[in-house]
């Protein structure tokens, strides 16, 4: 009973209110912060998918739409305000089965394929090793290419990295320079190899890890560019590949991948749920199945800690966002979805896992960038849109590079309980605050999700070990809707924007926030 009485007592002082009125507490701990949020975790995904890249990314130098050198000017203008680090190509699924010498040399002598695992539509070519390569520069984004383990070989990869990053007078490196390239791309971030364990070959962990010893062996480096090797991992909770390949080839990796889709459905891949117009019900099954990111983040970090307990190898969740039914009157495999608030706030909380997890994670990659899946961007045509999920990024980019401060969380709860659903996880429960503090060059950074589909929450957060005086001018901002599946279109294109906040106080290094309900704050504090 003492110590009951002693903790309600902690919990009065720092409210500095009625402990009825408040629930909702973050300390953090300025002085005790020991990793860096690597700026990896916020790379993008684009994949020869859909209208991904065509029409997305890429429309060609002669297209009517504007553009610069064949990339759309829109897009290419709203993806350079993100500080993207990073940018995964050309898959995905489609990685294992890419030829990488159809994409290079005249576009019109391209030769033409069947992209057989995305809708069976013709893959021109157009868009290849070159058209990437300066896409990755025109982003000032680090290229992170996969490279193909399933239908390929490894002198065919060996052959890509030495066109690529050689500065030698071999025979693929004047290639390169005959198709315009002089100088040698630096090339960090290298894939073994794709979901070896399905699209990229349906393999055993035993085989892959053999195939990924032979293949690593010829990723060679040259000319002073190191790649950074990432091994195929699983997805969710398959522990079990994952220990394999560290036990076998973990000395001869730098990462090892993770695939976690969320899926709102709580059944499975067959129940993936609408991504516009939907109910509370999929609403709580969307936030309930991106919280479990953080259980499938730590056991396979646990799983890796036990060959590598110093956390050399870095996990890399290089696929990550939610996953609904497609869109209707849209082409089959073409995965083109709306995005919503919640989607924002299933975003947002991701991030705040895996920047939770920066001792180990440190490469991440949304899925997708344009038009495909969880997309920062929308385009029809000659109109685009940026989506609720853009702006989460735009209000997360500062934490990128800095310190994570650590924090201790006391959370109000949502449980759904409507009698007239036939969900499976009615009663099941989540935390509605969700937040990431980093700290750079002696100011805090602050981003907070309130998760609650229904209710405003009041937080206070008590920042210790490091005395903050003001809230920095302008840098208090809210991303919210009218309702939780509001989304953005090219009618109405900032139906969900960010705006200025002004609901936040900080008094003796306390700071109280009321958030309205499903939104997301960032504020800066020095």
């Amino acid at each position: 009973m003492k110590k009951f009485i002693t903790q309600l007592f902690a919990i009065l002082i720092l409210a500095g209110s009625p402990v009825w009125a408040q629930t909702n507490t973050i300390i953090v701990n300025a002085d005790q912060s020991e990793v860096v949020i690597n700026e990896h975790i916020y790379g993008q995904f684009a994949e020869h998918l859909g209208r991904g890249i065509y029409g997305g990314i890429w429309v060609g130098p002669d297209s009517e739409i504007p553009n610069t050198e064949g990339y759309r000017t829109d897009v290419l203008t709203a993806l350079q305000e993100l500080d993207i680090p990073n940018v995964r190509w050309p898959g995905g699924c489609f990685a294992d089965e890419y030829d990488w010498r159809d994409g290079i040399g005249p576009r019109a002598e391209r030769p033409k394929r069947l992209n057989t695992h995305w809708g069976g539509v013709i893959e021109d070519n157009s868009f290849g090793t070159h058209e990437f390569l300066r896409l990755a520069e025109l982003l000032d984004a680090e290229p992170y290419i996969s490279a193909n383990v399933g239908s390929g070989t490894p002198a065919e990869m060996q052959d890509w990295i030495e066109y690529m990053t050689s500065d030698s007078e071999s025979t693929l490196a004047e290639e390169r320079r005959a198709n315009g390239r002089e100088e040698p791309w630096k090339i960090k971030f290298f894939g073994i190899g794709n979901e070896s364990w399905g699209c990229g070959g349906n393999m055993t962990a035993d085989y892959y890890a053999d195939l990924y010893r032979q293949f690593q062996t010829y990723a060679k480096n040259y000319s002073g560019n190191k790649l950074f090797k990432i091994a195929s991992g699983w997805s969710d909770s398959q522990y079990g590949w994952t220990e394999t390949l560290m036990e076998k080839a973990g000395r001869m990796m730098d990462g090892i991948s993770l695939h976690y889709y969320t899926i709102a459905g709580d059944d499975g891949w067959f129940d993936k749920g609408p991504s516009m117009n939907f109910g509370t019900d999929w609403y709580f099954g969307g936030i309930l199945a991106a919280y479990r990111m953080d259980e499938f983040v730590t056991k396979h970090s646990n799983r890796m800690d036990k060959y590598d307990p110093n956390k050399r190898v870095a996990l890399a969740v290089d696929e990550w966002g939610i996953w609904t039914e497609e869109l209707p009157n849209t082409t089959g495999g073409f995965l083109e979805q709306q995005n919503s608030m919640r989607d924002a706030l299933i975003a947002s909380l991701s991030l705040d896992i895996l920047n939770s997890h920066a001792d180990r994670v440190r490469i991440a990659n949304i899925a997708q960038m344009v038009n495909v899946l969880q997309a920062m961007i929308l385009t029809d045509g000659p109109k685009m849109v940026k989506t609720p999920t853009y702006y989460v990024f735009e209000m997360y980019k500062e934490h990128q590079n800095a310190h994570l401060l650590p924090v201790h969380l006391t959370s109000n709860t949502y449980k759904f309980e409507d009698e007239s659903s036939d969900r499976k996880d009615i009663g099941e429960e989540f935390d509605v605050i969700s937040t990431t503090v980093s700290e750079k060059d002696g100011v805090v950074r602050l981003t907070i999700s309130n998760l609650h589909p229904e209710e405003a929450q009041e937080v206070k957060i008590d920042i210790r070990g490091m005395k903050v005086k003001s809230i920095v001018k302008g840098s208090a901002e809210i991303l919210t809707a009218d309702s939780f599946d509001a989304i953005n279109t090219y009618d109405d294109p900032d139906n969900v924007i960010i705006s200025s906040f002004d609901n936040a106080k900080l008094k003796n290094g306390v700071l109280t926030i009321k958030l309205p309900k499903h939104s997301i704050v960032a504020l800066s504090l020095k």
